[in-house]
């Protein structure tokens, strides 16, 4: 059985933290198995200690569907503290933020992708606390994307944005524990960083796995098999290709009104690719792009995980719908996440050169090959801060 940090927290709290000031970073998926909130936990564990909230992108609440859709502060009713947001006014946690505690818990269940921004808030909290004094505690939960495999390039510094501030794969393979070491240590933050591991889980583990439950860290991944597409499928939101958001299913399957399905599949060799197979539908999203049009594309349907890329799969696609559909298709222009010049696919990417080389069609078994050594290098270094066999 797999035990979170969090609830491995609540179990046996290390002794230093009695008769600190709290805060707490958390969401709705900041749960126990028995779907009881951290804030809940912690507080009847610590009455009276947890003196701030800190909310990340999407809300409190999980409830803002979009990029660049901020989140005011508020305030808890039942604790009668403040909820500070850090995707609104700021992303950056000031001194007043930070003022009301002594340490600051993180409980985020993270998605394992580069592009996904819960990791850059705990960044930057991390550098808050170096900042003012404060003390970090990470309660850490699995990689939904799993532990073993990384893939992609790694980000180029010049295209450092809110969905990647450090040059790291685009599934990068770490837990969030894992990966903020990475943060404070290699990339030289230097905080006051504690973790409390969890108990059970093993790097081959996907969220399936460990039999805890799913609850959905932001509005468009609302099951497990939503994130483990996602190091792919997020290249769509950098396109005028759906990616399914005002679907069920958003980012198992993928679409616009103009594409063959047939002849997207006919360059792809057929339907299958390694570890899952592509199934032609329709569907007819409620916003967001295409709202209220008929779509044609495909859902993912992942067989193995263990076989399954998504990134590259995603990648082989888009280059399809590239040659496919070049008087139809279109990169989507910025702003996105607050960056207002380059081209949203560049930031998700991390890289203009493999887009260009996404436009000229090259081979992307090339494309992949050039940025093995990067790959290997980050495996090799992100190694060293594992905490899992």
């Amino acid at each position: 059985m797999v035990e979170t940090g969090l609830e491995r927290f609540i179990a046996a709290p290390p002794a230093w933290i009695f008769g600190q000031r709290l805060g707490l970073l958390c969401n709705p998926a900041s749960a126990d198995r028995e779907f009881r909130h951290a804030r809940e936990l912690i507080h009847g564990r610590f009455p009276g200690k947890i003196r701030a909230l800190y909310s990340p992108q999407h809300g409190f609440f999980a409830e803002k569907q979009d990029n660049m859709i901020e989140s005011d502060h508020t305030a808890d009713p039942a604790l009668d503290i403040p909820v500070f947001s850090l995707y609104g006014e700021t992303r950056v946690p000031t001194a007043e933020m930070f003022d009301p505690i002594d340490t600051l818990i993180i409980d985020l269940q993270d998605a394992g992708t580069r592009v996904y921004t819960f990791i850059y808030t705990a960044s930057y909290c991390l550098e808050a606390a170096k900042k003012f004094g404060k003390k970090i505690l990470v309660l850490d939960r699995p990689n939904p994307a799993g532990g073993t495999a990384v893939e992609g390039n790694c980000l180029s510094p010049e295209y450092a944005s809110f969905v990647g501030r450090f040059p790291i794969p685009m599934r990068h393979g770490l837990t969030v524990g894992e990966i903020l070491r990475l943060f404070n240590e290699f990339y030289g933050i230097g905080c006051d960083l504690e973790i409390i591991p969890m108990k059970g889980w093993r790097r081959e583990m996907f969220f399936r796995d460990t039999r805890l439950p799913w609850i959905a860290p932001s509005p468009n991944l609302p099951a497990p098999e939503s994130a483990m597409v996602y190091p792919g499928q997020v290249l769509w939101e950098g396109t005028n290709i759906s990616e399914g958001r005002g679907t069920a299913q958003p980012f198992e399957i993928f679409g616009a009104p103009f594409l063959d399905t047939e002849n997207i599949l006919s360059m792809l060799g057929g339907n299958r690719v390694p570890g899952a197979i592509l199934r032609p539908i329709g569907f007819e999203p409620t916003s967001n792009k295409w709202k209220g049009f008929l779509c044609r594309g495909f859902q993912i349907h992942v067989t193995d995980p263990h076989q399954y890329r998504p990134y590259i799969t995603t990648l082989r696609l888009l280059e399809i719908i590239c040659f496919l559909h070049r008087g139809s298709f279109e990169w989507k222009l910025p702003p996105y996440e607050y960056e207002f010049e380059k081209l949203p696919i560049d930031l998700i990417i991390g890289s203009a050169e493999i887009r260009r080389r996404l436009e000229n069609f090259d081979d992307i078994n090339d494309i992949e090959a050039s940025w093995q050594d990067e790959l290997h290098a980050f495996a090799e270094t992100s190694r060293k801060f594992h905490l899992y066999p």
